[in-house]
């Protein structure tokens, strides 16, 4: 007999032995059955003992579900799970860096399910078995470092899960017996995690989509948008070294539904497009499009420092509100914003548009460049390639970099005793009014100063505050510190101490002094030393200050 043929006859005796186990017995039934059978060849033993190791991990065939635990992989996400309540089994050694986690006690599906038990604390990476309960969706879900897990913000999921420790007696007992390669008890092959590509390293661009969620497109056209997003995300090669993309809602309030960290890898992003639900009411595309602008493109969210920032927008009709001054606020916060129209307003409808021309105004450039139309959301597959063709083109962002989102302003301030309190103030004044007209950010324009007498006093550097309201905070706290005035060494002092750590820098340069009287020190020679560095130098007159002093500093 060939061996094969033994082996064959041995899985079907022990298929049929193991249909009769009786409900509520336990492995030792089996082992008996098989030590008992009569000339049991090795190949049945072989079975043997790989059946035992399935009765181990998993439980009994038959019986309360509650006795069944399921073997899952390290990256075995909520979604992937199809009952309500399950006990699953996690392994071993899982690399805790890999885990994709969004949320705390309550996680979204989108989850990794032993992620999730180790920041929960159900159970370490030694592994074990884990509860997971179905739950309804969330509209928000924290970012909470716990037990070697840092999990990550999401806003909105379809559905969620938490996690509780597994009761099953036998697959706590063989968990150090398994492996993390072994297969779940349902016989499917465990999804692979998803390998990191580098993506189209032609097309580096961050990228928000903000799509129409308003009751202008309803909802059967809301996912027929939402596919043909999901076709461009693909097109555009998205990798860590390449494209990144996020989803903004327009509706009556803007939600962001995920940030440009969220997701490196195109099918991430498929599938977070594809859970996207419909929110309903009007559609305030200029209130979206100014909050995109304004809080999606940080360090902390994903922005890469060099790299175009982009808003796709998607209009299906028109907007309820006004998109020319969100536009401007785009363009200073060097936002480079497409208009994707869809379907536009017939004749009779013009009357309730509140801006017929709002796509010239919107856009990054009204040159034709950076507005799109489509006639309905249906066959838009021919209209992928031409706007990722589009989006691609870094030489026509000509909204990436403008003077208020790339400088560095250094404030040189006079704090000398003639200089008094009250004028002091003042300039602290000046100072609040310049800053409040900049875009300052991680990656936008940034604020520093000094203050000198014969002395000098960083009062605050160009890395130390990157919002706004700090910087204004900032400069609101500096305190007066009286004394003579070496505005020469004051410049060499900055040039050095100040700009030095930047020089490198995307963002140019820029010095103002502000002074009230004549320096006892040479000015001349640190101006042009400061000019030669990449400076460019103003000089600000207070007061009685020497007109002569003022132009040699500002040469």
């Amino acid at each position: 007999m060939r061996p094969g043929r033994g082996l064959r006859r041995a899985r079907r005796r022990l298929r049929h032995s193991a249909a009769e186990v009786p409900p509520g017995e336990d492995v030792g039934w089996v082992a008996s059955s098989l030590s008992s059978c009569p000339g049991a060849c090795p190949a049945a033993m072989q079975l043997a003992q790989l059946l035992l190791g399935v009765f181990l991990l998993c439980g009994p065939a038959r019986g309360s579900d509650s006795s069944a635990s399921t073997a899952i992989t390290c990256f075995t996400r909520g979604l992937d799970l199809r009952k309500e309540t399950e006990e699953v089994l996690c392994p071993a050694n899982c690399p805790l860096w890999q885990f994709y986690v969004f949320g705390d006690g309550v996680y979204a599906s989108l989850s990794s399910v032993c992620g999730a038990a180790i920041h929960r604390g159900v159970i370490t990476n030694a592994g074990g078995a884990v509860r997971i309960q179905t739950l309804p969706g969330q509209e928000n879900y924290p970012a909470v470092n716990a037990n070697g897990i840092q999990s990550q913000v999401l806003s909105r999921w379809a559905s969620s899960f938490s996690v509780t420790p597994g009761t099953n007696k036998l697959a706590l007992e063989a968990v150090g017996r398994s492996v993390s390669t072994a297969r779940p008890a349902t016989g499917k092959r465990p999804k692979k995690p998803l390998e990191k590509k580098a993506g189209n390293k032609d097309c580096k661009a961050d990228i928000a989509f903000l799509i129409d969620g308003s009751y202008n497109i309803g909802q059967r056209r809301f996912n027929l948008q939402k596919n043909f997003v999901g076709k461009v995300a693909v097109m555009l090669g998205i990798g860590t070294e390449g494209p990144h993309v996020g989803v903004v809602q327009a509706s009556e309030h803007p939600k962001i539904e995920f940030y440009l960290k969220n997701f490196t890898a195109a099918k991430e992003v498929l599938f977070a497009i594809k859970e996207l639900g419909f929110r309903g009411g009007n559609s305030n595309t200029g209130k979206a499009l100014k909050h995109t602008a304004q809080k999606f493109f940080s360090m902390d969210n994903g922005a890469r420092k060099g790299i175009p920032k982009i808003i796709v927008v998607f209009l299906d009709g028109w907007p309820s509100d006004d998109l020319e001054e969100a536009g401007i606020v785009a363009r200073e916060f060097g936002v480079n914003v497409f208009i994707v129209s869809v379907a536009k307003p017939t004749t009779e409808e013009l009357g309730m548009v509140q801006d017929i021309g709002f796509i010239d105004k919107a856009v990054c450039r009204n040159n034709g460049f950076f507005s799109y139309q489509m006639p309905s959301w249906f066959g838009t597959t021919k209209y992928v390639k031409p706007l990722v063709q589009k989006l691609c083109s870094h030489e026509q962002m000509l909204c990436s970099k403008t003077c208020y989102n790339s400088v560095n302003i250094g404030f040189l301030i006079d704090g000398s005793s003639s200089v008094g309190e009250s004028n002091f103030r003042l300039m602290l004044e000046f100072i609040s009014n310049v800053a409040k007209a900049f875009e300052i950010s991680d990656i936008g324009s940034k604020i520093a100063t000094v203050q000198f007498t014969y002395d000098q006093r960083t009062e605050f550097s160009f890395t130390d505050y990157t919002t706004k309201e700090k910087v204004l905070s900032a400069i609101r706290n500096i305190r007066y510190m009286s004394g003579g005035t070496a505005t020469g060494d004051a410049i060499s002092f900055t040039t050095r101490n100040v700009f030095g750590p930047v020089k490198d820098g995307a963002n140019k340069n820029f010095l103002v002094i502000l002074t009230d009287g004549q320096s006892y020190d040479d000015v001349r020679g640190p101006a042009i030393a400061a000019q030669k560095a990449g400076i460019t130098v103003f000089s600000v007159g207070v007061a009685w200050a020497p007109l002569d002093d003022l132009k040699r500093s500002a040469d």
